[in-house]
């Protein structure tokens, strides 16, 4: 474990360093996976693909560190207080993901990807919703975008939008059940989420689902978020450290590898990728979690590294996609390869760390201390 980092509050416990780190190496694996979503024209046919499973890393890890955060706290601890702790948390870089995306989509035009013009009242009207994790219905006017996004302003808002539902879920719900009964939702959900990508529910056996309100998508992102938000508290609950050298090195390995894969198979057996996303969801993210939460770093270069990453791991999820939208008109416009344009993909990576950490700083840290001192009551001995 580690100091307080910058995503904490006066009275949290001491983090969890390699678990901080490789939600870093995740978000950036992100990254690299939507750099490529412009060059593919399915998910069969993109070479660096699995990176949207970065996404049911990040919920074990969210239920994992709410449960070790919050689960002896409620006898003392009010549920408005919780929810007021997670909304500080989190909203200041949902409004801001908003805003940017608001303002690169009228640098690209105001027009839908059919080119289609969008009057300045829509834009509005979709940025208020998303203001307030709304979810746009596809074809109506809120979704300015036109391909169906659930929040077409900056599209990985849509995991916020289950992340929210987990949270409520553990504030009235799962912190009531046993250990025993919560390990029986985890196997059902198991079950249930293996079914949906092995089934081929998504039209291409994977689980990169949840992103907008069509055909089965609310049903495998709450599928997503039940079983991993629940295998990660669960973990909360049983978890006892084990002996492992090197964990956030040996860790962070297997999760680029296993999230930049190619699309197993070609495309014609969708299940065959079902059974790679269903097994490192339910299998290998539990032990990654669970190995990196034993492991303990002394060095100062990867105490540095993994405190800056997990310090700008969310901002950098929450505001890279805006960017992305305006690559993607560039590209796609120009009809334009990746050997052609791997420079700008390269400022595109690099710009986006820079704009996360000037985020954190500029905005998110201080509006979370703000807020805090405003709404928050925290006394000096943790109570």
């Amino acid at each position: 474990m580690s100091n307080i980092s910058s995503a904490t509050f006066a009275d949290s416990k001491p983090h969890y360093q390699i678990l901080n780190g490789l939600r870093g190496i995740a978000a950036l694996i992100v990254i690299g996976y939507h750099i490529f979503e412009a060059f593919a024209t399915s998910p069969a046919d993109q070479q660096f693909n699995h990176g949207y499973l970065a996404v049911d890393f990040f919920f074990i890890l969210s239920g994992f560190v709410i449960g070790y955060a919050y689960d002896d706290r409620w006898k003392s601890m009010e549920t408005r207080n919780f929810i007021t702790r997670r909304l500080i948390r989190l909203q200041p870089m949902v409004i801001t993901g908003a805003v940017l995306g608001a303002i690169t989509f009228f640098m690209q035009g105001s027009e839908k990807w059919d080119g289609t013009p969008v009057a300045p009242l829509l834009v509005m009207f979709a940025l208020l919703l998303h203001i307030f994790l709304i979810p746009a219905v596809p074809g109506t006017g809120a979704e300015v975008r036109g391909n169906g996004e659930m929040y077409p302003l900056n599209g990985p808002s849509w995991s916020l939008f289950f992340e929210y539902i987990g949270n409520l879920l553990y504030a009235f719900f799962l912190r009531r059940l046993s250990t025993r009964a919560l390990a029986t939702l985890v196997a059902l959900a198991g079950v249930g989420l293996a079914s949906f990508a092995i089934g081929n529910l998504s039209g291409f056996g994977h689980l990169g689902v949840g992103w907008t309100l069509a055909d089965y998508n609310l049903l495998g992102g709450f599928l997503r978020l039940l079983f991993a938000f629940s295998a990660g508290l669960l973990l909360s609950r049983v978890f006892k450290p084990v002996h492992i050298t090197g964990a956030f090195w040996k860790c962070s390995l297997v999760i680029v590898v296993l999230l930049s894969m190619p699309y197993i198979g070609n495309g014609n057996s969708p299940w065959i990728n079902g059974i790679y996303d269903a097994v490192c969801t339910i299998a290998i993210f539990p032990m990654l979690v669970y190995l990196g939460a034993s492991g303990k770093i002394t060095g100062k270069f990867t105490v540095g590294m993994c405190k800056f990453l997990g310090d700008i791991s969310y901002p950098l999820y929450m505001v890279h996609y805006p960017f992305m939208y305006l690559f993607y008109s560039f590209v796609w416009k120009k009809e334009l390869t990746f050997a052609q344009t791997w420079p700008f993909a390269f400022i595109l990576l690099f710009g986006n760390i820079l704009v996360a950490y000037l985020c954190l700083k500029m905005i998110d840290e201080p509006a979370r201390k703000y807020l805090t001192k405003r709404f928050l009551q925290i006394k000096k001995d943790g109570h």
